[in-house]
């Protein structure tokens, strides 16, 4: 697998940690040590991002990472894992976070669906924009929300996709919809990609909950 440049564009130590541990948790030590071989990352084998906020893990690492995923298992395979890793991200680090730890508060909780998403989402977005590299915004429609990574980590380098490649970032918005909300599910779904030659990555957040 070809080494992706790297971006001058950090995440914090610690989301990327949750990330990799996420992986091995699923895959095994061997399977992740495979992964992060082919993915040139060799010298993360039992040396993982420090448990801290800097912001020291390239873009182009994450990037790669993902790409390993697709060729060792699959884009059917990959998918799975990829959204696994970002919905325990979500779970394990973000939900803590500034912003969204007004979530659950009782106050919150109470608060009608529609007024959950308008105040949680946008929170999202802003604890990316602010913490890392990545830059979100979120734009409200009539039936959903429009939820855009302008600087994405997960396909940083990639270019002559036909088919959106961010599912790392579809299971962190999977399950911080999941914690606004209070236990729904949601449809997400990648409208554009910048691997797929998109000016952004683009997610469509269905306001209306799945079953």
């Amino acid at each position: 697998m070809d080494s992706i440049p790297k971006s001058g564009y950090y995440y914090p130590n610690k989301f990327a940690l949750i990330m990799i541990e996420a992986l091995e948790n699923v895959m095994g030590k061997n399977g992740l040590n495979a992964i992060l071989n082919l993915a040139n990352l060799g010298d993360l084998i039992n040396h993982f991002p420090a448990d801290n906020l800097n912001k020291d893990f390239d873009f182009a690492d994450i990037s790669a990472i993902n790409l390993a995923l697709e060729e060792m298992y699959g884009p059917r395979g990959g998918r799975g894992l990829a959204l696994r890793a970002g919905r325990a991200t979500f779970d394990d680090v973000l939900k803590d976070f500034g912003a969204l730890a007004g979530v659950g508060d009782l106050a919150f909780k109470v608060l009608p669906l529609e007024t959950k998403l308008r105040i949680g989402i946008p929170a999202m977005a802003k604890i990316f924009s602010q913490m890392s590299d990545q830059i979100s915004t979120v734009e409200e429609h009539s039936s959903d929300y429009i939820y855009t990574i302008h600087r994405c980590p997960v396909c940083w380098g990639r270019s002559g996709e036909d088919k959106p490649v961010c599912f790392v970032a579809t299971g962190l918005l999977h399950a911080g919809l999941k914690w606004v909300s209070g236990g729904k599910e949601f449809r997400v779904n990648e409208s554009k990609c910048v691997a797929m030659g998109n000016d952004v990555c683009e997610f469509v957040i269905y306001k209306q909950p799945l079953e």
